[in-house]
C-alpha cells in the first residue's frame, strides 16, 4: 500500500476529532441537532486550518444515513455509510468542490448553476463548496447571486476564502459566516505529539516546539513539516535535525545576543554574529527568533508571571527579561521587526545583522552613542505616538534626554557639549515657510492650515455615498472614477423618468462618453432604469475629492498638534536651542 502523508491520514472525519476550532464546531453542532439549518455557509481563515474539511463533514452530517441505513440529519456522521465514506473518499455524486483560483469565470459558474437545477441524484440534500471563493470574477459573483439568495431548499451553498475582504458584501450578507482562527502553537504542539504517538515515532519536547511554532497556526503546515523532518532526520526526531532542516537558529544564539547588548558589549555582539557566519546560520531566521525572544520577554516584564511555567523556555525568559528594562526591549523588537527588511539592502546578510544590533548600543544609556561617551548633535525629535509619525522614529527615546549632570557646579563636558551642540546642517539654510520655525521656546505655533473650499450639502453627503459604493463594487476606474470624485450633485429627481444633475468644473470630464459610462455605473447600482445624467458647469464647493481633501487636512493638523503637545517633544526643544521639527516629516497613519 502507497504511503499516505499525515495531513491526509489524520485529517478529521468528524465534529470531535476537530482541533483548535471550538466555537465553530460548537455552532454547526447546535444547528445540526437542532435542524436550524441555513442555505449558505461562508469560511474564513488562513490557509491550512480546517475550512475545506468542516466542509466535508458539515456534508456527511447533512446527507448520513447511519449504520443502518435509516439515519438522518446529525452532529455525529456515522463514517461508515454510503454517503460518508464517498464524500471523506472525494467521489460524493451530490458534493461538489469548484476551487475558484483556477475556475472564477462566468462559464464555470453558470455550468454549477445548472446542476444546482436537478435534484439530488443519491443525497439528502446537494452540496456547492467553493474555494478561494474571492477569486470569482464580478460576473461570476453576479451570476451566482440569485440563488446564493433563495437557493432550492435541496441546495446548500458553502464557499470559503482566504480573503473575505476580497468579497462582494452583496454576497457575505447572504451567508452565515465563520472565522476560523490559527491554532495557537501549544494547540499544535498537542496534536502533534498525539499523531508522532500513534505513528511510532520517537521524538523529544523541543523538536515539537520548533515544529508548532514554525506551522504558524496552520494544523495542515504543522502536519506537512512533520512529514518532512521525519525523512529529514531518519525516522526519529531531535532539534537539531529539525531546526536544520526548518533553517531556524538555536535559541542559545540569540541568548547570547540578549546578554551581550545587556552589558553593551560590542565585542561580544560582533563575535556572536561571526559565529552564525562560521556555522552558515539565516541572519534573517536569527532576527526571527530575536523577535520571539524579545516578545516572551516583554511578556514577562509587563505582566511577571504570565509566561507557561510548563514551557522549559522560561526560566531563562525570566532571567533575560530582568536584564534589559523595558523599553530598550521595545525597541530592540522594532529593530529585530523591520532588520529583516533591511538584510536584503546591506552589502551581505551578516553586515545588516551586526548594524541591526549595534543599533540598540548606538541609542542606549551607557553604550558606545549614549551621550556620556561622546556629544551628540540632536536631530529631529518625534514623540513616541500610536498615531503620527515623524521622519527618525528611532529618536522616540532620544539619547540626550538622558545624559546625566555631574555633581558639581560646572557641567561635565560631555553634557555641556549635548546642551551647546554646533548647528546642524539643516539651520545652513532658511527654513521654508511651512509653519514649522525653529524656536527655542518650548512649545511650537500651531501652523495656519489651507482648508478645502468645501460647503457641505445633504446632496453631497448622498453623492459621496453611492461613489464609494461604486468605487467598493469596482464599477467605474479612470477617468470615469475621477469625474465621479470631483462632481456636485446639485439636482435630484426621482419618479417615471429620474433625473440626476451633476456639477463639474474641468471641461475634460465634461465628456459625453464618460457622462455615459457613469450613468450605466449609477442605474446598474442603484437598480434604475432609464436613469437621465446631466453635467453642467461651473464652481464645485461639495464633491467627494473636497470631502477626502478635507479629512486628510484634519487628520494631518490632529497629527501636528499631538506632535507639537507631546511632552518630550517640547522637552527636546526647550534643551536643545538648536533642534526643530523637520518640516514635512510629521505624517498622519
Amino acid at each position: 500500500m502507497s504511503y499516505v502523508v499525515l495531513a491526509r491520514k489524520y485529517r478529521p472525519r468528524r465534529f470531535s476529532e476537530m482541533v483548535g476550532q471550538d466555537a465553530v464546531v460548537t455552532a454547526l453542532t447546535h444547528a445540526l441537532e437542532q435542524r436550524r439549518l441555513h442555505h449558505a455557509y461562508l469560511f474564513t481563515g488562513t490557509r491550512g486550518i480546517g475550512k475545506t474539511t468542516v466542509s466535508r463533514i458539515l456534508a456527511k452530517s447533512l446527507n448520513c444515513t447511519g449504520v443502518d441505513g435509516q439515519g438522518g440529519i446529525t452532529a455525529s456522521p456515522c463514517g461508515v455509510c454510503t454517503a460518508c465514506t464517498e464524500i471523506d473518499a472525494d467521489r460524493y455524486i451530490d458534493y461538489i468542490e469548484l476551487d475558484a483560483a483556477s475556475n472564477r469565470g462566468i462559464d464555470e459558474i453558470r455550468d454549477l448553476l445548472e446542476r444546482a437545477a436537478y435534484k439530488p441524484s443519491v443525497g439528502r440534500f446537494k452540496i456547492f463548496m467553493i474555494d478561494e471563493a474571492h477569486q470569482l470574477t464580478k460576473d461570476s459573483f453576479n451570476a451566482l447571486l440569485k440563488t446564493l439568495e433563495e437557493p432550492p431548499e435541496y441546495l446548500k451553498f458553502v464557499l470559503a476564502t482566504t480573503d473575505p475582504e476580497k468579497m462582494l458584501p452583496t454576497v457575505l450578507s447572504r451567508c452565515l459566516q465563520f472565522n476560523l482562527r490559527p491554532m495557537a502553537p501549544e494547540v499544535v504542539a498537542g496534536h502533534l505529539e498525539h499523531v508522532l504517538e500513534a505513528e511510532n515515532v520517537v521524538f523529544d519536547d523541543p523538536s515539537i516546539r520548533l515544529l508548532s511554532r514554525a506551522a504558524r497556526g496552520s494544523m495542515r503546515d504543522a502536519l506537512s513539516l512533520t512529514d518532512q523532518a521525519i525523512a529529514y532526520a531518519g525516522g526519529a526526531l531531535n532539534a537539531d535535525a529539525v531546526r536544520a532542516m526548518l533553517g531556524s537558529v538555536d535559541r542559545g544564539h540569540v541568548e547570547r545576543f540578549v546578554r551581550a547588548l545587556a552589558a553593551r558589549d560590542g565585542r561580544a555582539v560582533l563575535a556572536g554574529v561571526d559565529a552564525l557566519r562560521e556555522h552558515g546560520l539565516s541572519a534573517s531566521g536569527t532576527l526571527e527568533e530575536l523577535a520571539g525572544l524579545l516578545q516572551q520577554m516583554a511578556i514577562e516584564q509587563a505582566v511577571p508571571g504570565a509566561l507557561p511555567d510548563t514551557d522549559p523556555d522560561t526560566p531563562i525568559t525570566r532571567e533575560l527579561a530582568g536584564l534589559l528594562p523595558a523599553d530598550e526591549t521595545q525597541l530592540l523588537y522594532s529593530f529585530a521587526l523591520h532588520g529583516r527588511q533591511e538584510l536584503s539592502l546591506a552589502p551581505d546578510a551578516y553586515a545588516g545583522l551586526s548594524m541591526v544590533l549595534l543599533r540598540l548600543l548606538a541609542f542606549a544609556p551607557g553604550g558606545p552613542g549614549s551621550a556620556s561617551a561622546r556629544p551628540v548633535v540632536p536631530q529631529a525629535p518625534v514623540a513616541s505616538s500610536p498615531k503620527p509619525v515623524a521622519a527618525s522614529a528611532a529618536l522616540a527615546k532620544p539619547v540626550p534626554a538622558r545624559a546625566s549632570v555631574a555633581p558639581s557646579a560646572t557641567p561635565a563636558p560631555a553634557v555641556k557639549a549635548a546642551r551647546e551642540p554646533v548647528p546642524p546642517p539643516w539651520l545652513d539654510d532658511t527654513p521654508p515657510d511651512d509653519g514649522f520655525e525653529p524656536t527655542r521656546a518650548p512649545t511650537v505655533a500651531p501652523a495656519p492650515m489651507v482648508c478645502a473650499a468645501l460647503e457641505p450639502t445633504p446632496l453631497g453627503e448622498r453623492w459621496m455615498g453611492l461613489v464609494a459604493m461604486l468605487n467598493q463594487r469596482q464599477a467605474i476606474s479612470a477617468l470615469v472614477r475621477e469625474l465621479a470624485m470631483q462632481a456636485q450633485l446639485v439636482d435630484q429627481r426621482d419618479g417615471a423618468e429620474p433625473l440626476w444633475r451633476l456639477r463639474v468644473e474641468r471641461e475634460s470630464l465634461r465628456a459625453a462618453a464618460l457622462v455615459d459610462k457613469l450613468r450605466g455605473a449609477l442605474a446598474e447600482g442603484l437598480g434604475i432604469a432609464p436613469l437621465k445624467l446631466e453635467v453642467e458647469a461651473g464652481t464645485v464647493t461639495d464633491s467627494p475629492a473636497k470631502r477626502e481633501a478635507a479629512e486628510r487636512e484634519r487628520r494631518q493638523r490632529e497629527a501636528e498638534d499631538l506632535i507639537r503637545n507631546d511632552p518630550l517633544v517640547q522637552e527636546m526643544l526647550a534643551q536643545f536651542p538648536s533642534a526643530r521639527i523637520v518640516p514635512g516629516s510629521i505624517k498622519p497613519h
